[in-house]
């Protein structure tokens, strides 16, 4: 009789817990937005920005401040130094990441990923000096640099400057995961976290193949839990932040997962469903075939990159994409410039 009491208690307890809360219990969530009202309403431990969620909150009202203070920023430093144009706007880009990272620190105790130029994902030194520099305007505003992770899109080039990076004591983020390879790389040389991208892989997957994908047979799910399996084979250090998601199935079937970045609209369904999850990815729980080591210097990082088709593709649109949003972005503040001192 005992026995069934609590068995219904512990049943009674589930139910009553939002999906979402059953996920915080085993696994980091992370808020995939730029808007601060939104980080407000689910308390995530960590955030993470792009060019597209930054171009996006930058045409609310409520964010034009920072904006504003990015361009006088940038117009004051461009008095006192002698600095072209390109790097005047630069500045005032990497100011306006700086910006909305540090108010978004001041809503999560974790961290708070800000991301490069997305047009320099095939340039380690131009990375590394744009790197460098909004580490340099978050510690003007006195931000803890600790919480910060440096978010570069994962090439070749972009994981060479993340190593270097993280030798120089700064963390990373490298972005748009698409293969085991990258994966492997970033922990090779030990990367903090990465992003695989679950959302954008379906999307590859059902327009190839024309076909429904759900649950365990997800290919973006799939892929991830490789990639965490792998990890945990060889015991690397590496964060796993599972990203791009496109239903709630997808999140709960990497439960567990080191950490899950997720848009805002999907944290609202997941705090609106009550139904028990069960756990899917454990450290201690590795893949049934074990896994050989993937050969990671440059040579075959590009050949196996080459060989994965959708991994090629995606990676490239994905940095196109981003990088439309942030000519997009330049473009607003171009036309504030314009305005503020017209020709």
């Amino acid at each position: 009789m005992a026995e069934q009491v609590a068995k219904k208690a512990r049943i009674e307890e589930v139910e009553n817990k939002s999906v979402l809360d059953q996920l915080k219990e085993i696994t980091v969530i992370v808020a995939d937005t730029g808007e601060f009202s939104l980080i407000k309403q689910f308390s995530p431990q960590d955030a993470t920005t792009n060019p597209s969620l930054i171009f996006k909150a930058a045409q609310i009202p409520e964010y034009h401040a920072l904006i504003d203070n990015a361009i006088d920023y940038g117009n004051k430093q461009a008095a006192n130094l002698n600095i072209s144009e390109k790097q005047k706007l630069d500045l005032i880009m990497d100011k306006l990441v700086v910006n909305f990272g540090n108010e978004i620190s001041k809503l999560v105790p974790g961290y708070v990923s800000m991301e490069v130029d997305a047009r320099l994902s095939f340039d380690t030194e131009k990375t590394l000096h744009r790197a460098r520099q909004i580490i340099s305007l978050a510690k003007e505003l006195g931000m803890d640099t600790k919480k910060i992770l440096i978010k570069v899109a994962a090439t070749y080039e972009g994981i060479q400057a993340g190593k270097i990076l993280q030798e120089e004591g700064i963390s990373c983020n490298l972005t748009l995961v698409f293969s085991l390879v990258q994966a492997a790389l970033c922990a090779e040389n030990s990367i903090t976290l990465i992003s695989p991208f679950v959302g954008r892989i379906l999307d590859w997957h059902k327009s190839k193949y024309n076909k429904q994908y759900s649950g365990n047979e997800d290919p973006g799910v799939l892929s991830v839990r490789t990639i965490y399996q792998y990890f945990k084979q060889f015991h690397y250090s590496t964060i796993v932040m599972g990203a791009s998601f496109r239903n709630t199935g997808e999140i709960v079937a990497l439960a567990g997962c080191d950490r899950l970045t997720i848009a805002p609209s999907l944290l609202s369904e997941l705090s609106q469903q009550h139904t028990a999850i069960t756990r899917v990815l454990h450290p201690t729980i590795v893949s049934d075939e074990p896994f050989v080591k993937l050969p990671t210097d440059e040579a075959s990082f590009r050949f196996l990159l080459n060989e994965d088709a959708m991994a090629t593709e995606k990676l490239s649109e994905g940095i196109r994409l981003f990088a439309a949003d942030i000519t997009k972005l330049e473009k607003i503040i171009s036309d504030k410039l314009a305005s503020c001192f017209p020709r």
